[in-house]
């Protein structure tokens, strides 16, 4: 996705000293066997664009290719076994949705001597009930337990880093303590990629948990990291972290490179130093932005240490924002270089409401701040849990539920091949196992009208399992049609929806993929949601929108259109009565091919992206993106009670050819924006895709924000100027109690306006390749 390869700095680490004992471990012998349901059910996955999708296999379990789990035995090659069979996409193949794998761990201990690589378009998962683990042997060699973009002698890697989308790691122990210096996992990924619920244990060793030179992603969630030299080493354009607990480790967590990193509900004790963010030093910091929210650090001498002041270069590099920090007996809470004081801590209890350094900006104008935030946002009751913090929820995986009460899609008629239309028999499915869990059997499903869900359905997809629209029912931009729709406005109930892609096959210019309109029941919070849920428009087998049919022509006269490549109308709206809780979704219109041997740029047309128009809400979204959507990434409209941590987007790449204006009209049943641009001829650079627009809104809390312009008609001279686009937030009409921490922009002349005033100049933000400000606030 990203076309401008960053690669991040590979440093050496041995500065940092061995950690203590951490004292009494939890064992990690060999347990028994789980009822976890996903090593039960009968798995009938079918990749239904594989050039042999009778006889490809989807799920693996690892034991049917020869591991045992013993503890003694050599798994590594039975492991890797399981992953590769089937012509995977591996070395030399840049992408391919047509080679799914599940790989599952039945409970045990797999002793490994060398790297698990973990292929393009696999989702590697343990049992979910009795976590297995993976025993890196003493005599392990490799650059990590799990590898997911293996590097050559030359240096090159199996993949781009920066399109290395689809991964997924959960439910593990990771056990390092056998070796002198390992390395848990090597994460060099992009979007739609995930490591959840995994432990890593590193004992009295020179062990790191996790090493990220470079990517474009990305979530984590539920992670602990014990003992070690290092617990996460980490370095991405933009990412978000959930739920990290770092025990008896050195550093916590060294960040080399970024643009923006959100961390939410960090607990960090008896560490040397929590965070460090000193990459590059005072003169060329190469870490962006860092934000901490809602967490906890205790017996550790420094929290998080920066070379960030008045004097160091890039002027905003090493922009930090903290908000909500419990400290206990931490000495000094934010270090300088040499561990002086720049946030003094204490040997007792500390809590920090809001504290920041930076640049901060309010409709009045903007100065550089390294001291307390204010003023700071009223954070609505509708968004916090039981103890004051942003509400948080991990996905489900239904250790609870019998393999017997688990309903499979193929099982009930649905077909999944990709051809079959399987509209009526999903709904006849979901309607008559309200309350059950709902396998979707890996396939892509036909629908030709809309698929309505009710209260009270658990859908779970096997490996990303896909929805496909089709047909003139989607076709009309004029008239458009909800593909997939969660409840009708003003239901109420409980909707859960896990590991699913969403897509279009073209023309379907009047698709609007999704729609939540399903609220909370009164008394309940967060019970609506979805986890590892993507929207990918275009670009991929089966959907009539590829390079064959759709590549991009900069060369074409930006009036003439073609319909045909029209791929939807809106990605996502949640609507006046919705509520849902948001976590790991990618809302993209692709552009670039993904299965085609050529992998070309490609020109597909998708109106709107995400517009939220809740009256009441609340929404959540942790780790969103938004990509390469005509008018708009993000629209939030006459709503309240939003919170959003860490969204990304990007422009598309074709725009000003053709402008923001073609080829969808502007509705106002929509609230579409209207951009009154004095130059609407190609080469404008206000006639393109704002990324985040808010309007009458209140309460709205944005917590890390990338949002790109990296083009003009697919050139990137405007680059050398950060001149691809005039705006990239906007702000309007009545909008209160409004808060964006972390903002990082790219080939944007301005960075936020608030009706049309030009507030946030990108000149005085530079961070190096990006531009970043602390805080933008309109109380």
């Amino acid at each position: 996705m990203h076309l401008l390869r960053l690669l991040g700095t590979l440093c050496a680490l041995g500065q940092i000293a061995s950690a203590a004992p951490i004292g009494q471990r939890t064992s990690l012998a060999p347990r028994q066997a789980s009822p976890y349901w996903l090593g039960q059910v009968q798995h009938q996955g079918l990749a239904a664009f594989n050039s042999n999708p009778q006889s490809y296999q989807v799920f693996r379990n690892v034991k049917d290719f020869g591991a045992k789990g013993d503890g003694v035995t050599d798994d590594s090659d039975a492991i890797n076994a399981a992953i590769q069979a089937g012509n995977r996409c591996m070395k030399g193949c840049d992408s391919s949705t047509t080679q799914p794998g599940l790989i599952y761990f039945p409970s045990g201990t797999y002793l490994v001597t060398k790297p698990i690589i973990a292929v393009y378009y696999s989702q590697l998962v343990g049992d979910a009930a009795t976590l297995p683990v993976i025993k890196a042997a003493g005599s392990f060699s490799g650059i990590a337990v799990f590898d997911s973009d293996p590097y050559e002698s030359d240096g090159s890697n199996w993949y781009t880093n920066q399109n290395n989308f689809f991964r997924a790691i959960r439910n593990f122990v990771i056990d390092l303590t056998a070796t002198q210096s390992g390395t848990g996992i090597h994460w060099q990924v992009a979007q739609a990629s995930s490591l959840i619920n995994i432990r890593f244990e590193m004992g009295n060793t020179d062990s790191q948990g996790i090493f990220m030179d470079n990517g474009s992603g990305g979530f984590m969630s539920d992670l602990v990291f014990r003992g070690g030299k290092l617990g996460a080493f980490l370095g991405n354009q933009q990412f978000t972290t959930r739920n990290f607990v770092f025990e008896g480790v050195k550093t916590a967590m060294v960040l080399n490179w970024n643009w923006g990193w959100t961390f939410k509900s960090l607990d960090i004790k008896n560490c040397g130093v929590g965070i460090d963010m000193t990459a590059g030093g005072a003169e060329a910091q190469t870490v962006g932005s860092v934000l901490v929210l809602d967490s906890k650090i205790s017996n550790t001498p420094i929290g998080i240490k920066t070379v960030h002041s008045s004097t160091s270069q890039p002027i905003t590099g090493g922009t930090l924002v903290i908000d909500n920090l419990s400290t206990n007996n931490v000495p000094v809470i934010v270090a300088n270089n040499d561990g002086g004081a720049i946030l003094a801590g204490s040997g007792g209890a500390i809590k920090v409401e809001s504290w920041g350094q930076g640049r901060v900006y309010s409709p009045n104008g903007g100065s550089r701040v390294q001291a307390s935030l204010t003023p700071r946002p009223q954070k609505p009751a509708a968004l916090l849990d039981g103890n004051g913090y942003i509400f948080e929820r991990s996905r489900p995986q239904y250790t609870d539920v019998p393999a017997a009460q688990i309903v499979s899609a193929r099982s009930n008629g649905a077909k999944g091949d990709g051809m079959t239309d399987d509209t009526a028999a999903l709904q006849a499915l979901i309607n008559n196992n309200v309350g059950k869990v709902i396998f979707l059997d890996h396939g892509v499903y036909k629908l030709t009208s809309t698929l309505y869900i009710p209260p009270n359905t658990k859908i779970v997809g096997e490996c990303w399992a896909t929805l496909i629209s089709e047909g003139p029912f989607f076709a009309d931009s004029k008239n458009p049609k909800v593909v997939i729709q969660v409840g009708k406005p003003g239901e109420v109930g409980l909707v859960e929806l896990s590991d699913l892609v969403l897509e279009t096959a073209g023309p379907a210019g009047g698709a609007i993929v999704l729609q939540w309109n399903m609220a909370d029941a009164p008394g309940t919070k967060g019970t609506n949601g979805m986890w590892d849920v993507h929207i990918r428009i275009g670009g991929s087998a089966g959907t009539k929108l590829q390079s064959d049919q759709c590549k991009k022509n900069p060369s074409a006269d930006g009036t003439q259109i073609n319909h045909n490549c029209e791929s939807a109308f809106m990605l996502m709206h949640i609507g006046k009565t919705g509520s849902v809780y948001m976590e790991n979704n990618w809302i993209w219109t692709s552009d670039h091919e993904l299965d085609r041997k050529d992998f070309s740029q490609i020109t597909i047309f998708s109106g709107r992206g995400l517009w939220i128009e809740t009256q009441e809400g609340p929404v959540w979204g942790y780790a969103t993106a938004s990509e390469h959507n005509v008018m708009y990434q993000y629209q939030l409209t006459n709503t309240k009670n939003v919170f959003l941590g860490m969204i990304q987007t990007e422009t598309p790449y074709y725009q000003s050819n053709p402008t923001v204006y073609l080829p969808y009209d502007v509705n106002p049943a929509f609230e579409d924006p209207v951009y009154d641009c004095p130059d609407k001829s190609q080469g404008s650079t206000c006639a393109k895709s704002i990324g985040l627009r808010v309007k009458d809104s209140k309460d709205i809390l944005v917590y890390g924000a990338g949002l790109y312009s990296f083009f003009e008609n697919y050139t990137q001279e405007c680059l050398k100027t950060q001149t691809c686009q005039d705006d990239m937030v906007s702000v309007e009409g009545n909008t209160q109690n409004f808060f964006m921490y972390n903002l990082n922009t790219v080939g944007v002349s301005n960075m936020v306006k608030v009706n049309e005033r030009k507030l946030v100049p990108q000149a005085e933000n530079q961070n190096g390749f990006a531009s970043t400000i602390a805080l933008f606030a309109q109380p």
